[in-house]
């Protein structure tokens, strides 16, 4: 089911977030296959680009005078700093599809999503979870992404976030991808 601008004129935002490793990135490429309508917020970050990811898609990246001209400007809709590195979403194209009428994912880290939800009180919250912390482990291992320290940081960092989630209005377990596609399409259609 499409987003329709009879909905009050508005499309609604979506906040996907989860720990490092739980499949949220796979879980919103996969919904958007299915759900081509849908806009994705790329964020814009000060952090390097990883050596699959292409800026513009995956992230904008900027440096760091960049960053904090547009935080200061208020053309972010919220903004952190993780893992030393910042992130933000940028409220411009945000707040036009959202007025077109279309639905918005934003894919971000508790903080992020606590600060939306702030701004947006009528965001929808959905936090992505692996079915263990061992299989947690496991994902970021086979990842390779990341130095050992990295990982260790990121497993603290997930523990914390686990704790956090009850913040969230709905909670979708990635066990299986296709199911945790079909229950965020339940949600979408909601």
């Amino acid at each position: 089911m499409a987003s329709s601008p009879s909905r009050a004129g508005r499309g609604r935002l979506f906040v996907i977030s989860g720990p490092s490793g739980a499949g949220k990135g796979t879980v919103v490429q996969k919904l958007l296959q299915r759900r081509p309508e849908i806009v994705l917020s790329v964020s814009v970050t000060t952090r390097p680009a990883r050596q699959a990811e292409r800026n513009g898609v995956h992230y904008t990246f900027i440096s760091e005078p960049e960053f904090k001209g547009m935080r200061d400007r208020g053309d972010l809709l919220e903004s952190a700093e993780v893992y030393g590195n910042y992130y933000g979403t940028p409220r411009p194209p945000v707040e036009a599809a959202l007025a077109a009428g279309k639905d918005v994912i934003c894919e971000l880290d508790i903080q992020g999503a606590e600060s939306i939800k702030r701004a947006k009180p009528e965001a929808i919250l959905v936090f992505i979870e692996p079915p263990s912390m061992e299989d947690l482990h496991s994902r970021l291992r086979n990842r390779g992404t990341e130095t050992p320290g990295d990982m260790s940081t990121r497993i603290d960092a997930a523990y914390a976030e686990m704790k956090r989630k009850a913040l969230y209005d709905h909670i979708v377990i990635n066990d299986r991808l296709d199911d945790a596609v079909a229950e965020m399409l339940r949600i979408l259609e909601r």
